[in-house]
């Protein structure tokens, strides 16, 4: 019997090729009745089959179904056109085909319907709405979900390596396949300043986690997809993490903090060249020149109008919203946006997302911000050309102008949290609890405490199963990324009770200096404070010794998730493949730091546990639960009671003017200064 991961892999893959092409390395085929395929082939369909399905391993018998409705999907995005999940009329038609693939009855039965819909419709269409399906039923939670990479490697790579891929593959027997090296910095020269931060915008890890992340919270959607624990505050804080590492690795490289979009009347001083091109129709990725002003969006194609009057006003309701402590619902509801759930409201409404409270009233700031951006160079289709990078979430992180937009959108939840008043000595204490010491080291013998190492990386990935027509079997190619070296975080705990006791250790970093050397004031390092681990521990009385590892991480998924090869991950039994995509990459967990080293504050805490729970126990190390401070938990409560952030979310009083001002009341929280020295050489992956 054929597993469902070979199923709906083999549907997942080359969405561009007809599903009677053998699949997975030419594999697996799909045995689809004649009415499944389209016009263009329906005439040949007996000769397809003896031509293509008579030298596989595995043949899939395709149910003949009934033909589902899929012309709201069909209207809404070209089949070889670009999808956005920014665009409301693709997001959608994307709602509807997920809830499609939702209402089958069974695996089979939508192996079926997907297999119908797949020759059929636009390809990342059809692979979002299919992923998103699948992670939500009950029957298919075992099905890994391939990662973007595989599926687009042209999202990715310097498009002059794809040729050479196909050579190889079509020329080189499969054992003797050499890696293809994709360049580094190949999108500007270093005569443009922002390229120095070319190495982390567009690092594969980075733009996949943003990807995935989408994919686990959709917008839109079957209310049981959408309406995820605290989901409007996971959009604010992955955002805001997201922010704070951008800027502390400007710092690192010479450039100054971000600033905000806010005036969507001035120019935009930043330009982005991507050179990448779409496979599915050989477009590229439009380019924006410098200094270019944002103008009315008048795409009726596709269904993109808004005005920046539309933008101004939203904004201002929104801070209304904000200042007054009150949201609207359609139904005249008032909504209090108090502590516990205003930031999960506000996330819900500035992105905007199925569970806006009144998406007519506040708008569609977040989603039609991007749509302003990608279209910049083309507001009104006068010269057909689609969107640009940040119009897409595969994609967006690569250019500079997705962090200006999103410290805007970040000053605006930052707004909200103006309004609470600073954590109480009760909130931030934890009695009896007190750290002796901390610090950090690197896992080897005799390195000295808190000296951490970042270094460049050469990486091997397969991206065969993603190429279109391609060759089968594997395609090689190396890149290089950043890296650290592994380290762990020591610290000693005095439990002075008499009893046992429970605590969350919270560690993040924070940067002591600007790009020019300054000092930077606490209610700003407050923001840059990145989250690098969250877990609980058992505090026996007297001297507790707590050792974790760097890849333990609560916030990252290692190397072998993010880079992960489909045909492994379809192996029966595999669980560390299940649910697994979502996570910062392990390999961006701390800052560059600088060739003469640059210092660090570090901080860590152990907040009283009583305040923390759910009541919900779960373990970190089963079923992917890893990355649970970005990605939540799958159907469950988001693992932490307070504010995600905590203790960084508020401000604080006037008198704290430093991170050791904050810290020294609490015997519970201790900071200690780390150096990160980054080494300008390229080791390769063993």
């Amino acid at each position: 019997m054929v597993s469902n991961s070979t199923k709906f892999h083999g549907l997942l893959q080359r969405p561009y090729e007809p599903v009677f092409l053998p699949k997975s390395g030419g594999q697996v085929y799909f045995d689809v009745p004649d009415s499944y395929l389209t016009d263009r082939y329906r005439p040949l369909g007996q000769s397809l089959q003896n031509r293509f399905g008579s030298n596989v391993q595995t043949r899939i018998p395709v149910q003949n179904i009934a033909t589902p409705d899929i012309g709201f999907a069909q209207s809404a995005v070209d089949r070889r056109g670009g999808f956005s999940v920014f665009n409301t009329a693709h997001r959608q038609a994307a709602g509807r085909l997920i809830e499609l693939f939702l209402n089958q009855s069974n695996p089979d039965q939508l192996c079926a319907v997907a297999a119908f819909c797949r020759d059929r419709l636009n390809g990342p269409l059809f692979q979002y709405a299919l992923s998103v399906a699948l992670q939500h039923r009950p029957d298919t939670t075992d099905v890994p979900i391939p990662s973007f990479l595989e599926l687009f490697p042209d999202r990715f790579i310097d498009p002059t390596v794809i040729p050479q891929m196909q050579e190889e593959g079509r020329i080189i027997n499969q054992g003797d396949r050499m890696a293809i090296d994709i360049p580094m910095n190949y999108t500007a020269s270093e005569r443009e300043r922002e390229q120095r931060m070319a190495y982390w915008r567009e690092d594969i890890g980075v733009n996949l986690h943003h990807w995935h992340w989408h994919l686990v919270y959709p917008a839109e959607g079957p209310d049981t997809v959408v309406r995820k624990d605290r989901r409007g505050e996971l959009f604010y804080y992955m955002h805001q993490q997201t922010m704070a590492r951008y800027n502390v690795e400007r710092f690192s490289n010479g450039l100054p903090r971000v600033a905000a979009l806010a005036n969507l009347r001035e120019p935009i001083p930043e330009a982005y060249h991507p050179k990448i091109t779409r496979s599915s129709n050989n477009r590229s990725y439009p380019a924006r020149g410098k200094n270019q002003y944002l103008t009315d969006l008048n795409r009726v194609e596709d269904q993109v109008i808004v005005t920046i009057v539309d933008m101004e006003m939203w904004t201002t309701r929104i801070f209304e919203a904000i200042d007054s402590g009150v949201a609207r619902s359609t139904n005249g509801q008032q909504i209090q946006l108090d502590n516990k759930n205003g930031i999960d409201v506000l996330g819900n409404m500035v992105e905007n997302s199925a569970l806006s409270p009144d998406v007519n009233y506040y708008g569609r700031l977040h989603n039609e911000g991007h749509n302003m951006l990608a279209y910049i160079h083309d507001p009104d289709n006068s010269f057909l050309e689609g969107f640009g990078v940040v119009g897409d979430n595969t994609t967006a992180m690569r250019d500079p102008v997705f962090y200006r937009w999103h410290q805007h959108v970040d000053d605006i939840f930052e707004r909200h949290k103006r309004r609470f008043k600073p954590y109480t000595k009760a909130e931030l204490a934890h009695p009896d609890v007190e750290i002796d010491e901390f610090a950090v080291q690197l896992n080897r013998a005799g390195t000295k405490n808190n000296i951490l190492l970042t270094f460049w990386q050469r990486s091997q990935i397969d991206l065969g199963t993603g190429l279109d027509f391609g060759p089968e079997g594997n395609v090689f190619v190396t890149f290089t990324h950043i890296q650290h070296a592994p380290f762990s975080y020591r610290i000693k705990v005095k439990n002075e009770g008499s009893g046992a006791k429970r605590g969350t250790v919270r560690i993040f970093i924070g940067p002591k200096v600007d790009e020019t050397g300054r000092t930077i004031a606490f209610r700003d390092q407050r923001r840059w404070m990145i989250e690098l681990d969250k877990f609980s521990v058992n505090l026996n009385p007297g001297d507790n010794n707590i050792v974790r590892r760097s890849e333990q991480s609560s916030v990252t998924i290692p190397y072998e998730r993010t880079f992960r090869n489909v045909l492994a991950s379809s192996q029966p039994n595999n669980d560390q493949f299940r649910f697994c995509n979502c996570g910062w990459p392990a390999h961006m967990l701390i800052p560059k730091g600088t060739t003469q080293g640059t210092s660090y504050d570090m901080f860590v805490m152990i907040s009283n546990f009583a305040d923390d729970t759910v009541n919900q126990e779960f373990d970190e190390n089963v079923n992917c639960n890893d990355a649970h401070s970005f990605c939540g938990l799958r159907d469950r409560l988001y693992p932490d009671a307070r504010n995600m952030g905590f203790p960084f979310d508020r401000a604080t009083a006037s008198s704290v003017n430093s991170l050791k001002d904050f810290a020294k009341p609490y015997k519970n929280m201790a900071t200690t200064s780390v150096d990160i020295r980054f080494t300008n050489t390229v080791i390769s992956r063993v």
